[in-house]
């Protein structure tokens, strides 16, 4: 449980054996405490029409309330023990263990009311609280398990009807992929085509279409066709994995919230329990000094003192217990990031949430960020020859290149491949362009280097097209130019104005391109300032400059960038996002905060989610404590009864955990 993971940190040994007590209460342990809860209900109010009906001797009734108070509190009495035995005395086990023994023992005390049903009641109450607890940290857990859902527990081998576990598919086999089923592993599509559904990674509804050749990733599920795919990774390395792994080790990575309830508990519980025992002891003692002094008789005085003041410190004991603080505000950063999650917004850990709600300038890398990485035709201007002719020479010659722009001119004229045009003598060029011969005539394809290499007269772009002008020349006369643009993303303009009306301070763009195609992009999408034509390290100058300018305790730095070759710059700043792409392996690696869909207007969104988590876990933290120093101080001066102090304990940590479980409304 979440409290459990905090008061064992210690060493790593107790918080193995707090994750396992973890696991195994959420697999089987809610229906049992149900039980256990309603059986102690029964068996309570057994006991107490048994004292109103029966006069026993108060041993004799001592026994008939054990009964319920071991069934209910038997494992709490437990922990209590085991903390103690690690050396970790001041949890709320131990808390409550001493507070309901010393319930039961004032009833011993020659003259002192009996307080066994309040003794058997708090024990009873607090698993109340815990099942509330272990119900909201369920859904929680549910709430990330939407992507615990992607995880695919069965693959189908090409050719077999039974159905193996996705760890015993090795790399390169093929597998088939019915509609309705989720794709179990990484892979490429050898056969049929079909729409995925990619919710659970993206959170986006529209489906993705899929043919022959692409890539597939794990966790989407098949929504039309039946699809052959031949595995590209085993099921550990697998984008769901992956992802699987990454938010369940989120936890780790606490936030300061976290750290100060963790720091908040070590030191405040030792003195709730010294506070309690001078209550207990100095108090009536004291008081029965002063009768004394009046009067003949101290032990007579202190005997009659005792009682009364030993139960306000057993109050005490029970509204300090710091459970509302321990579960609450651990379980609302595991909301935030649950929420995150469903809107395709992966989150490494609360820390992050923390500097997110902070953030006063956004740098972003420009390919593959604000622009969508893949250039495009955009003009074709031909001088000697018809656009399409143009078209048909410039993709037969960037017919085998790997380079963007090649795919680009390809992709302008799908038909290059299937014409039946005969492509001889290609040579590449470096840093100029490609010559091939085509059907005898000898085509050049470049840049103006390459035009002044064949001695064609090139001349710039007359039609105001902005992007890279490739040009062709024919038989070494100049035939036209294609131009070709990396189109900006349908929402960069939207996540700029987002992130403004969210209070960023200051928009930065820093990328490899020229200066000329920089300019456009940013006034395009009103970005404040811009730096172009840098290599990888002058990108990481710039992030230690626009860091050394911010306040570091009220100022953070987000770096977004694709991923690829960001890595050292996502790593330099305060907090760094990656585009998945889907699930791209190095974003995922490399940063922070994976935004799944690709989107910048989610860089907004996850600055919003930190926002408001950061908000309800400071609520829990100041009505949790409000309400215990309000019952203390009440309970010092003898007005409040043990039934108030349940309820500032178990009472406000139901309260905490309800208003916890909002964080995963994202």
């Amino acid at each position: 449980m979440a409290h459990e993971h905090h008061h064992h940190e210690c060493c790593e040994h107790e918080h193995h054996h707090a994750h396992h007590h973890e696991h195994h209460h959420h697999e089987h342990g809610g229906h049992r405490q149900l039980w256990l809860i309603a059986a102690t209900v029964v068996l309570l109010i057994g006991a107490v029409i048994v004292e109103h009906t029966l006069q026993l001797p108060t041993w004799q009734l001592l026994l008939v309330y054990l009964i319920p108070y071991l069934l209910i509190g038997s494992g709490t009495l437990k922990e209590a023990a085991e903390g103690l035995a690690h050396g970790d005395a001041f949890n709320e086990h131990f808390l409550m263990s001493i507070a309901t023994i010393g319930a039961l023992c004032i009833g011993l005390l020659p003259g002192a009311e009996t307080e066994f049903p309040e003794a058997v009641f708090v024990m009873l109450f607090f698993q109340v609280g815990e099942f509330f607890e272990g119900y909201a940290e369920g859904k929680s857990r549910d709430s990330i398990s939407h992507l615990m859902d992607i995880r695919p527990d069965v693959a189908r081998l090409d050719g077999q009807e039974e159905t193996v576990s996705p760890e015993q598919v090795a790399v390169g086999s093929v597998i088939e992929v019915r509609p309705g089923e989720k794709v179990p592993l990484d892979g490429v599509v050898v056969s049929g085509t079909s729409s995925l559904n990619t919710m659970a990674l993206t959170g986006e509804s529209m489906p993705l279409t899929i043919k022959v050749g692409d890539e597939i990733i794990s966790g989407c599920i098949n929504m039309s066709g039946v699809l052959r795919v031949r595995t590209t990774k085993v099921f550990g390395d697998s984008t769901v994995s992956k992802i699987i792994q990454l938010v369940e080790e989120a936890g780790e990575h606490k936030s300061q919230s976290e750290a100060f309830i963790t720091r908040f508990a070590r030191i405040y519980t030792p003195i709730v329990v010294f506070a309690a025992l001078f209550i207990a002891v100095v108090m009536p003692m004291g008081m029965a000094f002063a009768i004394a002094h009046f009067s003949p008789g101290f032990w007579n005085a202190f005997t009659n003192l005792f009682p009364m003041w030993l139960y306000r410190a057993l109050m005490f004991l029970v509204v300090s217990c710091p459970c509302a603080l321990v579960i609450s505000v651990p379980l609302t950063f595991f909301g935030g990031i649950g929420g995150a999650s469903r809107k395709g917004i992966l989150v490494k850990g609360a820390n992050y949430l923390d500097i997110l709600a902070k953030v006063d300038t956004v740098a972003f890398d420009k390919t593959g960020t604000l622009t969508q990485g893949r250039f495009a035709v955009v003009a074709v201007h031909p001088e000697m020859c018809s656009e399409y002719q143009l078209l048909h020479l410039a993709a037969h010659v960037e017919h085998s290149t790997t380079h963007p722009i090649g795919a680009a001119l390809r992709d302008a004229f799908p038909d290059e491949a299937t014409d039946g045009c005969k492509v001889t003598d290609v040579e590449e060029v470096a840093g100029k362009g490609i010559q091939a011969t085509i059907e005898g005539r000898k085509v050049a394809v470049g840049n103006i280097k390459m035009m002044e290499l064949v001695g064609a007269k090139w001349h710039q772009c007359e039609h105001g097209d902005e992007g890279t002008v490739i040009h062709v020349a024919i038989d070494g006369t100049y035939a036209g130019h294609i131009v070709i643009s990396d189109q900006v993303k349908a929402d960069s303009a939207d996540a700029i104005l987002q992130l403004k009306d969210a209070g960023v301070r200051q928009t930065v763009m820093l990328t490899g391109d020229r200066e000329e195609v920089a300019a456009r992009v940013a006034n395009q999408l009103q970005i404040d300032e811009y730096h172009a034509e840098l290599l990888p390290t002058d990108k990481v100058t710039w992030i230690m400059k626009l860091k050394a300018s911010l306040n570091p305790s009220t100022s953070k730095l987000v770096f977004v960038g694709d991923g690829i070759n960001d890595a050292p710059v996502l790593a330099r700043a305060d907090v760094g996002i990656a585009m998945g792409g889907l699930g791209s392996d190095a974003a995922i690696e490399a940063a922070d905060v994976v935004l799944m869909d690709d989107q910048p207007s989610k860089i907004a969104t996850a600055i919003r989610i930190a926002r408001r988590t950061i908000g309800i876990a400071r609520q829990n933290i100041w009505f949790a404590i409000g309400v215990k120093v309000a019952v203390l101080i009440l309970a010092f001066f003898g007005i409040a009864t043990m039934w108030l102090a349940v309820f500032a304990d178990v009472g406000v940590t139901v309260l905490a955990v309800l208003n916890a479980m909002r964080a995963l409304k994202a």
